[in-house]
C-alpha cells in the first residue's frame, strides 16, 4: 500500500492500490475489477487541489500515460482550432505542444503544474473579464464510466453528460481525453505596478477602469497595508521584449519565493511582526513591464507552500466584500503574511462553474503552511456568503450540499446525470458526499 498526498499537504490517502493504465481498455478492466470488490475509484492529477476531492481508500488512477496530443482540427475563420489531448497532460506540456503548432490557450492561471483534466474538473480559472475558466474552453469530453464503457460527450452527443462532465470533480467517471478550442498563438504585454488600494477598489466597477480596459487584470493586497500590486496583461503585435535575466531572478525567485518564504517563517514565529513585514513586502516589488509569449506571461513560479480558499461573487460586489474582509482583519488581529488575490472572469454556462450565469470576481485568501488558518478562512467564508459566494471546488471550504444547491441553478440536473452514470457511487468519497449529499 502506497500513500498519496497533495501539493499543499492538506489531503492524504492510503489507497488499496495505485494504477497508471496505458490505455482505455486497461482502465476499463481495472474499473470493472474494482467494482467487483466494492472499491471506490478516484483519478488524481498533479495534486494541486487543496481539498480531499481525490482521496480514496480504494483505487487511485494516475493518468500520466494519457499525456499526448491526439488530434488537431482544421482552422476556423478566426484561426482557432479544436485540439484533443490526453487528460493527463500538464498545462506546461500542453502549452509547449500548442506553441509548436502556432496555438495557445486563450486564458490561464498563474500555475501550470496541473493536469488539464484536474484543471477543468475543479473549475480552475485565470483572469480576464471577457474570458472563461478552463471548463468553458471544453468542446468535448471522453471518459470511462463506472460500467467500464468509454463514452464521448459533446453539445450534440449526450449533451447532458457533456454539460455535467465539463466540471464534475471526478464523480462521473475517469476522463481520458478532452477537446479544447485553442486560439492562434499570441504575445502579451505585461505591466505590473503598485497602486493605492483605495484607488483600485474605487475603479473596479467603472467601465473605464482597469478590469474593463485590459484583457487580463488582477491585483494582490497584503493585509494591513494600503497598496495593491496590480497586474495588467494585454495582447499586442510585435516581438518579445522579455525581462532582463537579473530582474526576473530578483523578482520571481529571490523576492517572490526565497525572501517570501523567509518573511512567512518570521511571521509564523513572531505574529506581531505581520504589519511591518507586509509593509515591506508590498513595496519590495516595483513597477515593471515586459512582452513575451502568452504562457510565459500568465505563469509565475510558485514555490512557497500554502493553504488557500477562494470564493466567486458577482463582480459588482467585490469592493464591498473586500472592504468587509479588511475590517475583519483589522479587528481580529490575526496574522496573515500572505496577500489576498483578486481576479475577474466572464460568465459561462458550465453547470457547476463558479461563474455560471454571472460575471464574477474571485477573492482568494491564503495562509502559509504551518500557520493557523481556520479562524481567518471561516470569517472570510461568512463574509462571502453575504454576497452569494460560490467556493472554488478545489480549494478549502466547508459548504455542504444544502447550501450549494441554493447557489447553483443546475445543481439537481447535475445530480441526475451522476445518479444515471454512477448509481452505486463508485467515484464518490468523503468530499463529494459532503458537497453533493450522496
Amino acid at each position: 500500500m502506497s500513500q498519496w498526498r497533495n501539493w499543499s499537504r492538506t489531503a492524504t490517502a492510503d489507497p488499496e492500490t495505485i494504477i497508471a493504465p496505458r490505455t482505455e481498455q486497461e482502465l476499463s478492466a481495472a474499473m470493472l475489477a474494482a467494482r467487483e470488490t466494492g472499491a471506490n475509484i478516484k483519478a488524481v492529477g498533479s495534486g494541486h487541489s487543496f481539498t480531499d476531492c481525490a482521496t480514496t481508500t480504494g483505487t487511485i488512477v494516475q493518468l500520466r500515460e494519457f499525456d499526448t496530443v491526439e488530434w488537431v482540427g482544421p482552422a476556423a475563420p478566426d484561426g482557432s482550432r479544436l485540439v484533443r489531448v490526453g487528460a493527463g497532460i500538464t498545462l506546461a506540456r500542453l502549452c509547449e505542444e500548442l506553441a509548436a503548432r502556432g496555438l495557445a490557450l486563450a486564458n490561464m492561471g498563474d500555475i501550470n503544474k496541473q493536469t488539464i483534466s484536474g484543471a477543468i474538473s475543479t473549475g480552475t480559472h485565470g483572469t480576464g473579464i471577457d474570458f472563461t475558466g478552463f471548463a468553458g474552453m471544453v468542446e468535448e469530453v471522453r471518459l470511462v464510466t463506472a460500467d467500464g464503457q468509454v463514452r464521448t460527450a459533446n453539445a450534440e452527443r449526450h449533451p447532458e453528460l457533456f454539460q455535467a462532465a465539463r466540471l464534475s470533480i471526478g464523480v462521473l467517471g475517469v476522463i481520458t481525453a478532452i477537446t479544447l478550442r485553442a486560439v492562434p498563438a499570441f504575445t502579451l504585454h505585461a505591466h505590473e505596478a503598485p497602486r493605492p488600494l483605495a484607488e483600485v477598489l474605487e475603479s473596479l466597477n467603472d467601465p473605464s477602469g482597469p478590469v474593463h480596459t485590459n484583457d487580463h487584470f488582477e491585483f494582490y493586497w497584503f493585509p494591513r497595508t494600503d497598496i495593491a500590486l496590480t497586474k495588467a496583461n494585454n495582447r499586442v503585435a510585435g516581438h518579445d521584449q522579455p525581462l532582463a535575466t537579473w530582474r526576473r531572478l530578483l523578482d520571481d525567485e529571490i523576492l517572490s519565493n526565497g525572501l517570501f518564504t523567509a518573511t512567512n517563517n518570521l511571521v509564523r514565529l513572531a505574529p506581531k511582526l505581520t504589519t511591518p513585514v507586509n509593509f515591506v513586502a508590498s513595496r519590495a516589488l516595483t513597477e515593471r513591464a515586459y512582452t513575451a509569449a502568452s504562457h510565459d506571461v500568465f505563469v509565475t513560479p510558485r514555490r512557497v507552500r500554502f493553504r488557500e480558499m477562494e470564493y466567486a461573487i458577482p463582480i459588482e460586489a467585490v469592493p464591498a466584500a473586500l472592504t468587509e474582509v479588511r475590517k475583519w482583519l483589522k479587528s481580529s488581529g490575526v496574522a496573515v503574511p500572505f496577500p489576498i488575490e483578486v481576479r475577474f472572469v466572464s460568465a459561462d454556462d458550465v453547470w457547476l462553474s463558479t461563474a455560471y450565469g454571472r460575471r464574477s470576481g474571485y477573492i482568494a485568501v491564503h495562509q502559509f503552511i504551518g500557520m493557523e488558518y481556520r479562524e481567518y478562512f471561516g470569517a472570510v467564508a461568512q463574509i462571502m456568503a453575504q454576497f452569494g459566494g460560490r467556493p472554488h471546488w478545489g480549494k478549502m471550504h466547508w459548504l455542504r450540499s444544502e447550501h450549494l444547491r441554493e447557489l447553483y441553478p443546475k445543481f439537481d440536473d447535475f445530480l441526475a446525470v451522476r445518479d444515471r452514470v454512477d448509481p452505486a457511487g463508485v467515484f464518490a468519497n468523503r468530499y463529494t458526499r459532503r458537497v453533493f449529499g450522496r
